[in-house]
């Protein structure tokens, strides 16, 4: 049992977290100092008697601790607050951490994950996340990297936060798994850090993994992102990195920007590795490889995979790549590669920073791309990272958008529900993971929302499945939300996602034009919608406002536009 409160009389003002752990147990704690006239000071005391006490003189920023306990047993960390701010504080036993996890101990109120009822989005267990990294299955397990900074619940300096997974959506929450250097974590000034990336698997019988990242450090010169790799025996915590690409391309009259390696097998079984980037045109995606069997140096560049100039000077970024009907060797397979484009904006909808999956051949110096497609009607899906696990490729997303991020508002920074990708009538779709049918609890309504009555909709986690009588068939689902006003809605003009908040500006138009779906499910959470109609073959994502979901939903539709409608309560 874990508690926190205040010390008896004689350690007046000091606060205490108390908790019973057993011997070997590895303790994770960041602290500062309160001002910078005095240190900051962490006592640990195992049975009553002092083990350790913990020295921090920064002031500006809170910095990371890490002792074993050579004993187990009542564990108390106590710390005065006129002198001390602890962050975050958690143990863990290094034997079984991939089995039993993280156990978290101590958030302040600054990072302090938000309550959320019942919502079945991973969520970090403190602090900010944002884009997906080294997403793959290594030693059995689903594992998932991601941008994080642990002392806020705002974009600050990143690290990699980590969990592991059976299922793609019930998460066990690890160590934070590689922070950025010393010289960027000295400061709360948002100068860079460890940005984003991906992972493969140590070569042959080798345990672990290597990771590939953008080491970012604002104003460095003459470049402020750098690519870096490092190896983890354990799948815990990274070895010290290398730098492996140190400047961008010559010649190409590239912007600053240079980052978000993904690297993978290629059809001539050669390790590759796309970067993002852009020039004065529009967004770019650089393409190395390297012979080295381990991926770990001799990487060159090779010229410039793609190119999307339609959106302006934006920048291409989190790109990735990955075989879609077939093996990656076979000549007529075709692949998918998806990036994101920052500060892209659509003339028509308004929309902002959109996401383009371009599927075609790829022989691993070539792409000759056969068609385009949006991955995400409603723009909220995006540093979309997938890779190829054993049924087929499998990809998550940051379930936000840029344009909604501000210094002054706590967000409800969540995931979105993993998504298969797959060819079908000449489009990619990206439904959810079939495991997603095992949140279900039970039935909430078959019959009520058919008929145009309103439905409580209870805590907002719930799925909604609509079936028309005739594809296209006009309805709409109003959904009632404390923050904003929401619907889905089908007509002539397409699918979409009709959004707006009161007194802000005018939302974006979240259309899917032209789709014409018959199945359509649709998936609420405290903090978000997804829409996936025929299977994926058009998805939209919206982030929604707050921290509460949907409380009730109305169908308007014509009769027998709309044969069932069934309302499933959701939870992990």
């Amino acid at each position: 049992m874990t508690s926190q409160a205040i010390s008896p009389s004689d350690d007046a003002g000091r606060e205490t977290i108390s908790a019973v752990l057993p011997a070997e147990s590895t303790i994770h704690a960041w602290i500062k100092a309160s001002h910078g006239g005095a240190a900051g000071r962490l006592s640990v005391c195992v049975g009553g008697e002092l083990f350790a006490a913990i020295d921090v003189s920064n002031s500006d920023e809170f910095q990371f601790r890490r002792l074993t306990l050579e004993r187990g047993g009542e564990t108390a960390f106590a710390y005065d607050p006129v002198t001390t701010e602890l962050s975050v504080l958690y143990a863990f036993a290094q034997s079984h951490v991939l089995e039993d996890g993280i156990r978290l101990l101590h958030t302040g109120p600054a990072n302090a994950a938000p309550e959320i009822s019942g919502g079945y989005h991973f969520r970090p267990p403190f602090g900010w996340m944002n884009d997906p990294n080294g997403f793959g299955r290594f030693d059995g397990r689903l594992h998932l990297f991601y941008q994080h900074y642990p002392h806020s619940l705002r974009w600050n300096n990143m690290h990699w936060g980590h969990a592991i997974s059976d299922d793609y959506l019930r998460w066990k929450h690890l160590p934070v798994f590689l922070p950025p250097s010393d010289e960027v974590a000295a400061r709360a000034d948002g100068r860079g850090g460890a940005f984003s990336g991906s992972a493969i698997a140590l070569p042959g019988e080798e345990a672990g993994i290597r990771i590939f990242f953008t080491e970012h450090m604002k104003d460095r010169k003459p470049e402020e992102q750098v690519q870096l790799t490092a190896a983890s025996r354990d799948l815990v915590a990274a070895e010290p990195a290398k730098l492996i690409l140190p400047a961008r391309p010559a010649g190409l009259d590239l912007t600053t920007d240079f980052r978000d390696p993904y690297v993978f097998k290629g059809p001539d079984e050669k390790w590759k590795m796309l970067l993002g980037t852009r020039d004065r045109e529009g967004g770019v995606i650089l393409l190395y490889e390297t012979d080295d069997p381990a991926a770990a140096a001799g990487w060159t560049f090779l010229g410039m995979l793609h190119r999307e100039n339609r959106f302006g000077m934006t920048a291409a970024e989190c790109p990735c790549m990955v075989p879609l009907d077939g093996a990656a060797k076979d000549p007529s397979t075709r692949w998918a590669l998806i990036f994101g484009l920052l500060t892209s904006r659509d003339p028509v909808t308004g929309r902002r920073n959109m996401t383009l999956a371009t599927v075609g051949w790829f022989d691993g110096q070539r792409f000759l791309v056969e068609f385009e497609q949006e991955l995400d009607f409603a723009t909220d899906a995006y540093a979309f990272q997938a890779f190829v696990d054993d049924a087929g490729p499998i990809g998550i997303a940051w379930l936000a958008n840029w344009t909604d991020i501000s210094r002054e508002l706590d967000m409800p920074t969540a995931m979105t529900l993993p998504r298969r990708l797959a060819l079908q009538g000449g489009a990619l779709i990206t439904p959810p993971v079939s495991a997603v049918e095992s949140l279900r609890q039970r039935r909430l309504d078959a019959v009520s929302l058919l008929v145009g009555e309103t439905v409580d909709l209870a805590n907002g986690s719930v799925e909604i499945l609509l079936t028309l009588g005739q594809a296209g068939n006009a309805f709409r689902l109003d959904l009632e939300h404390p923050d904003a006003t929401i619907a889905v809605q089908l007509n002539d003009e397409g699918l979409s996602i009709p959004f707006s908040v009161a007194n802000a500006k005018a939302s974006p138009r979240y259309i899917a034009a032209g789709a014409r779906p018959s199945t359509i499910r649709i998936f609420l959470d405290a903090g978000s919608i997804e829409v996936f109609a025929d299977d994926g073959r058009w998805t939209g994502t919206k982030r929604l406002p707050g921290f509460k979901g949907v409380s009730s939903a109305r169908l308007i539709a014509a009769e027998g536009s709309v044969m069932a409608a069934e309302i499933w309560q959701l939870g992990l």
